[in-house]
């Protein structure tokens, strides 16, 4: 296993915090191209917002549409064939999920939206209840781990080992109640993110350029290494292969209850952040702004090569895992630490070297110990 050390972590993001500028300075930390502030920011989150951010919400709010509108038909007639098609739907959803999950942004992150979406493990024995007794409010903090796509991935597969068990549990009045309403919550929300940056925030976003904690290039830059360190690396693969522990941890991967989603969620994952690393366009091969044309910018393509590299390295051993993780852990864990410590050179790439690049610092703590 590959690990970096606390002390050196500590002593490396030290020296990147005091070779970038103070908050409200436009003091350039370059290593011998270009001034980071003369970088057209405002260009790169145009691209951000209008190519990749915005288009991708669109397309999600239409997925959740389609799945709450499947749900609404699969709870007015529980049939085998209506759930086909819901669990063929909240498949779909779940991975275009992963094309969003990154933008904690704006009303998403005031909604505590990702939380609610995608809190897994389940706490399974707690939707139970809530279904027994009819009784239950999916807006409290609380509920994180009762609802979402980890919710609707048990009710679609988790209560029964066929479609016909598992659509005779929907003859009861309270799971066609609770699985609507998990999925009505998932569009709901959904719908008022898209709306904000469909709406104001979207010009709020862009025209914050400054080079400064509070400006949008820093703090997405924060949101993105965080996500990509503690969501797809740890979430999809860490916990679940027991990288802090020592000891696997099957119940801790996403889409447990699902034969064979868990790795199409991260390969997708990967994808949009490799995606966004590079510019490229929701949907389309066409790129823009963004990380890559910063960094040679900054004469540091050296740098962006090693990035695209290590993102191309991770792809590549994702191919040797098993379409189900759950199987994969039980089966074969060291295919999954092989992926947590490839996965963790990139960390290292995009939370060292490119921020102190790129003269940004990092103000979140990730709390791994790694």
């Amino acid at each position: 296993m590959i690990r970096i050390s606390k002390i050196l972590l500590i002593a490396t993001l030290v020296f990147t915090a005091c070779s970038t500028k103070d908050d409200g300075q436009d003091t350039a930390g370059t290593d011998g191209g270009g001034d980071t502030n003369s970088f057209d920011r405002g260009a790169m989150l145009e691209n951000w917002a209008d190519n990749i951010i915005v288009p991708a919400f669109s397309n999600f709010k239409s997925s959740t549409q389609q799945l709450e509108d499947l749900t609404v038909a699969f709870t007015a007639d529980p049939t085998e064939e209506n759930l086909i098609a819901l669990k063929s739907q909240f498949e779909s959803s779940y991975i275009d999920f992963q094309t969003v999950a990154m933008f904690d942004l704006g009303k998403a992150e005031e909604l505590s939206y990702r939380r609610f979406l995608n809190t897994y493990p389940l706490a399974a024995s707690e939707v139970e209840n809530k279904i027994e007794s009819g009784s239950y409010n999916l807006e409290l903090p609380s509920s994180f781990k009762e609802q979402g796509f980890p919710a609707l991935d048990y009710l679609l597969n988790g209560i029964g080992n066929a479609n016909a068990e598992i659509v005779a549990k929907y003859s009861s009045e309270n799971y066609r109640n609770y699985l609507l309403d998990v999925s009505k919550r998932i569009n709901s929300l959904t719908a008022e993110v898209n709306a904000s940056w469909q709406g104001d925030y979207r010009d709020t976003f862009v025209s914050n350029i400054s080079s400064s904690s509070t400006g949008s290039v820093d703090k997405f830059t924060n949101k993105y290494i965080m996500y990509y360190e503690t969501f797809l690396r740890s979430g999809k693969i860490g916990y679940p292969a027991g990288a802090f522990t020592g000891n696997p941890s099957p119940i801790n991967v996403e889409a447990y209850y699902s034969s064979d989603l868990s790795k199409k969620l991260y390969v997708q994952s990967l994808k949009t952040t490799q995606d966004f690393f590079n510019g490229k366009y929701f949907n389309t091969s066409q790129t823009g702004k963004s990380y890559k044309q910063y960094l040679e910018f900054l004469e540091r393509g050296d740098l962006a090569n090693d990035i695209i590299s290590q993102f191309n390295t991770i792809n590549s051993q994702a191919a040797n895992l098993d379409d189900s993780f759950k199987s994969q852990v039980e089966t074969n864990n060291t295919l999954m630490l092989v992926a947590f410590d490839e996965l963790q050179k990139e960390v290292v790439l995009l939370k060292l070297d490119m921020v102190q690049a790129l003269s940004i610092s990092i103000n979140y703590v990730d709390s791994d110990g790694d």
